[in-house]
Parts: C-alpha cells; structure tokens; sequence
C-alpha cells in the first residue's frame, strides 16, 4: 500500500507543479522515476514514453497509468 501511496503522491507533485502540458511533464516525470527513485532505467522511460504516445488519450495520463502497472500491476494502473 505504501508504494500505491507513493505512486499517487508523486504524479500528483508532478501535475500540481508543473505547467505547460503533458509534454512539459516529460523531463520532470523521467527525474523522478529514473534519478530519484530507480524504479526504471533510461530506456524502460523512453519505452513507456513512445507507447504512452501512441496510445489514445493524454501523454501523462498513460505514462502514469503505465508505470503504475509496471510498478503494482492492475491496482497500480488504476
């Protein structure tokens, strides 16, 4: 459960705080879970990038939801 949280309060951090639009959030979600914390590698990013872009529906909403499914499997991706 602590990891859902954890999921949950940083993508809202990244919503919250930065302006400009799914593709503004890019750099700043890819700091976040790559250098901070480690969850993936640079090319499992650009890989959940290129299919959250090619997906119907917002860049960041995808990327979010992707990850979360990678992280804690369906729940996460809820």
């Amino acid at each position: 459960m602590t990891e859902l949280l954890e999921l949950f309060i940083m993508f809202f951090r990244v919503g919250a705080l930065t302006f400009g639009g799914g593709y503004a959030m890019i750099p700043v979600i890819q700091r976040e879970i790559v250098e901070k914390k480690g969850w993936f590698d640079d090319e499992e990013i650009i890989d959940c990038f290129a299919i959250s872009q090619f997906t119907p529906g917002a860049i960041t909403v995808n990327t979010a939801t992707f990850v979360g499914y990678k992280k804690k499997g369906i729940i996460g991706g809820i």
